[in-house]
């Protein structure tokens, strides 16, 4: 499969065009939760990503100063099942310490890959989603939105991550 001149593979490989290192643009909205809400905050990170487990997972760190100041730091970790030929990815931030969140399950299918599992968003049931796009060999993007009628309708994109490749 190709999209914007990348190759993004299926399978055990899918991930590969992450690792190594970025410059990340984030947008995420103030409030996910409220359907009014139009306010976004802006801010820019770093992110490190590297095979573990012989390939068949990969970790990444996302750090960042917020705007008001404070640190921010996240972590995915990410395992193939080749069984299922799916990918679980699994976050964790500061945001929550000592938290790892559900996680969510999926694959690359025509250049996007989608992962979706159920989690618990402001005491609600609800599905959370991963959309990863746009991938070339120098950028990439990511979206995060949520749903709460079990998948029927999704809210628009809460987080959105800009991946640029940094030279060094």
């Amino acid at each position: 499969m190709t999209t914007d001149n990348a190759t993004v593979t299926t399978g055990q490989t899918a991930f590969d065009f992450l690792f190594g290192r970025w410059t990340v643009h984030h947008r995420k909205l103030v409030d996910a939760l409220d359907p009014a809400c139009t306010d976004w905050i802006e801010f820019h990170g770093d992110c490190e990503a590297r095979p573990v487990l012989g390939g068949i997972g990969n970790v990444d760190t996302v750090t960042a100063n917020l705007p008001d100041g404070r640190e921010f730091e996240g972590m995915s970790l990410r395992l193939y099942e080749p069984e299922t030929a799916l990918w679980r990815i699994w976050w964790s931030s500061t945001t929550r310490p000592g938290k790892l969140d559900p996680p969510v399950e999926g694959r690359f299918q025509d250049g996007t890959g989608v992962f979706v599992g159920p989690d618990t968003i402001g005491g609600r049931p609800a599905l959370v989603r991963y959309r990863w796009s746009r991938i070339t060999p120098v950028s990439a993007r990511w979206e995060q939105d949520f749903s709460f009628d079990g998948g029927t309708t999704w809210d628009p994109p809460n987080w959105i991550m800009t991946f640029e490749r940094r030279p060094d």
